[in-house]
């Protein structure tokens, strides 16, 4: 079945070989189609980062800006977590070539609260990193549900009253972490925040994402029973995150994400390791491509 999402594509960022490859050459048509394809496969808005290149040539960046602008007319999420250059892309930014949408600053938290600043240059919807919070005026890491979901209330309610961001433009990230080296459990932390968020009545109307691509990283292509095990694992953890209320993903929108049926393989085997730590996680990943 396939889920309800709003999918921000991820292909925009050089940690892709290809798109590195069109950022290096200075291809503008080339990162044109890219960003045409991606809308064309489903994307309501895309990613944009071009890595730390942003800050050593700015002007490459606006006119990389300017240039996907010009190939389609959805919203721009601009992932740095530096104040300076996401100063620099709203400035570029054109809301009339984005059907008058706003643009999205991708990496506000508590911990990089001066980004909120920004609202001087023009209104944003806003995408929180619920990973990590400001305790006695110094950065933690949230590890457990319990965690994510009190930072992430307690800063979207912030946002509310003191910044007046409706709650439609608060985009949550619950990070979601690479399967075999979760040996802390932040995915099933992830999902026991999804499920406190998108319970909670004074956060109605809020959205909940995640890089959803991370979690298969380092595993082999094929799981056990053939199947695409990268894909499969994105569609586990959505199987398990949409009913709880996770509705917008950062995705490859190529991807056929869909909700898994009960007794699926990959599935079953997922659930499995979600609630083990340690080594043991990685025993029961071996389950996943180890026939």
């Amino acid at each position: 079945m396939k889920p309800q999402l709003t999918i921000i594509s991820d292909r925009i960022n050089p940690g892709f070989k290809s798109t590195r490859a069109l950022l290096d050459a200075g291809d503008m048509p080339g990162l044109q189609a890219l960003a045409k394809k991606q809308v064309e496969l489903g994307a309501a808005a895309l990613d944009f980062t071009i890595g730390p290149r942003a800050s050593e040539d700015p002007k490459f960046l606006i006119e990389a800006i300017r240039a996907v602008q010009d190939a389609v007319n959805v919203p721009l999420c601009f992932d740095y977590p530096s104040a300076a250059i996401q100063e620099s892309c709203l400035k570029a930014y054109d809301e009339a070539k984005a059907l008058g949408r706003k643009p999205i600053v991708n990496s506000v938290a508590e911990t990089r609260w001066e980004m909120m600043e920004l609202l001087k240059i023009r209104p944003f919807s806003v995408m929180l990193m619920a990973s990590e919070r400001l305790e006695d005026g110094l950065g933690r890491p949230n590890t457990s549900g319990t965690e994510i979901a009190g930072t992430a209330r307690r800063a979207a309610l912030r946002l509310v009253r003191e910044h007046g961001v409706a709650l439609d433009d608060i985009i949550i990230d619950v990070s979601i972490s690479a399967l075999v080296s979760d040996m802390a459990g932040l995915n099933r932390a992830a999902l026991e925040a999804i499920g406190a968020l998108g319970s909670d009545p004074e956060l109605k109307g809020m959205h909940i994402s995640g890089g959803i691509t991370n979690i298969g990283q380092q595993l082999p292509p094929k799981a056990a029973d053939g199947s695409d095990l990268k894909r499969q694992l994105q569609c586990a953890f959505l199987t398990l995150a949409v009913p709880r209320g996770m509705d917008t993903v950062l995705a490859t929108p190529s991807e056929d994400l869909r909700l898994l049926p009960e007794g699926n393989f990959v599935l079953e085997t997922f659930k499995q390791v979600l609630p083990l730590s340690g080594t043991d996680v990685l025993r029961a990943v071996r389950k996943l491509y180890r026939k």
